[in-house]
């Protein structure tokens, strides 16, 4: 829903019309009108005296658009505004956002957060590093909620999780890059005997040192990593092929927005090379890869509400902690480890949170 739909001052806007004939009023009636018009001006204002309820302004710039065809965003949206609606937020009552995309172009955030800016918004929810870079960029005033970023003190975003400072607080993705390693231990469980593992990465992003994380825990896995960034749907067919060629042994996909838009071609190109795979998201898994391990999303976007009213309420965004996630899910496609002729061990499958059939 656009804010311009909606009456910023609470009331409808009120037209006026004159009669055609002006028709003079007796002395009885201009005393009449002078009663009615005192006595509206020494009316209580309505809810026993208070003003109003203000319409809050809310900007939301993300990567991707929350249509059906994009399920995870849609879900993850529906999540967010119904913990805002847990919290009294109705949209269209008292308040109503502004939502610009990126659209899988980190260049587009800075003047998407420019736009949001110059509309005035009371705060702004942004999803991702990018995101969130271009919107603390432009403004240090406008209070900003993350989301969707992996390790925020790292790439400069916040000062500390406990004390954040400035105006930037919210979420975190993961519990810092650790989790990078833990999928590769997921992954080295459900394939003990890999030894080559091909990592698809977005080339057009920072990657604010994940790459040293997952060396390390290659390392003590005894594995060799082999890098492939893409930055354009286009570019994954020759990702594959290169993958193929170089004989990987197994495929850890990297987690940023852009690789998060397209699980179904990921996972189709994936079985194609019959390389088993461990994914940041559930979608990959559902369209038929073997194993994903993410943050539980409904759990984060619902606990997003709680930061919007803390600070549309007064609070500091610089003195709330950035909270980093509890609950995380590991899917596993038994389907898929037929097809790829593994058998999971029983353990992992003892952990996992859901079984695909």
């Amino acid at each position: 829903m656009l804010c311009s739909s909606v009456a910023l001052d609470g009331h409808p806007d009120l037209e006026c019309s004159q009669s055609k004939r002006e028709v003079p009023m007796n002395p009885r009636q201009i005393v009449l009108s002078l009663i009615l018009a005192f006595s509206l001006v020494a009316a209580p204002l309505p809810s026993g005296g208070q003003q109003p309820a203000k319409v809050y302004r809310i900007g939301y710039l993300g990567a991707s658009l929350p249509t059906p065809a994009a399920s995870r965003e849609a879900r993850n949206w529906e999540v967010f505004v119904e913990g805002l609606r847990e919290r009294g937020y109705i949209e269209g009552q008292n308040f109503c956002i502004e939502q610009r995309y990126t659209e899988g172009k980190d260049e587009r955030a800075l003047p998407l957060a420019v736009e949001l800016v110059n509309l005035k918004v009371d705060l702004i929810v942004a999803y991702g590093t990018a995101q969130v870079r271009a919107a603390k960029q432009v403004t240090s005033t406008i209070p900003i909620v993350m989301v969707g970023v992996i390790d925020p003190v790292r790439r400069g975003l916040v000062a500390s999780l406990a004390h954040p400072g400035g105006n930037v607080t919210g979420l975190t993705a993961t519990v810092g890059m650790e989790v990078l390693g833990k999928r590769l231990q997921l992954l080295k469980e459900a394939v003990p005997k890999v030894s080559r593992v091909a990592v698809l990465y977005y080339s057009g992003g920072e990657s604010g040192g994940a790459a040293s994380v997952m060396e390390e825990a290659a390392r003590a896995l005894d594995v060799t990593l082999q890098h492939y960034g893409v930055r354009d749907p286009e570019e994954l067919d020759g990702a594959f092929a290169a993958i193929t060629k170089a004989r990987a042994d197994a495929l850890l996909v990297d987690p940023h927005p852009f690789i998060a838009r397209h699980p179904g071609r990921i996972a189709a190109l994936a079985a194609q090379s019959r390389l088993p795979a461990v994914y940041p998201f559930r979608e990959a898994v559902e369209a038929g890869g073997l194993m994903g391990y993410e943050a539980s999303q409904p759990a984060i976007y619902r606990r997003l509400g709680f930061y919007v009213d803390k600070i549309l309420n007064g609070a500091n965004p610089g003195d709330l902690a950035v909270e980093q996630p509890t609950k995380f899910e590991l899917i596993i496609n038994l389907k898929t480890a037929k097809t790829l002729g593994l058998t999971i061990p029983e353990p992992l499958l003892i952990r996992a949170d859901e079984i695909i059939h």
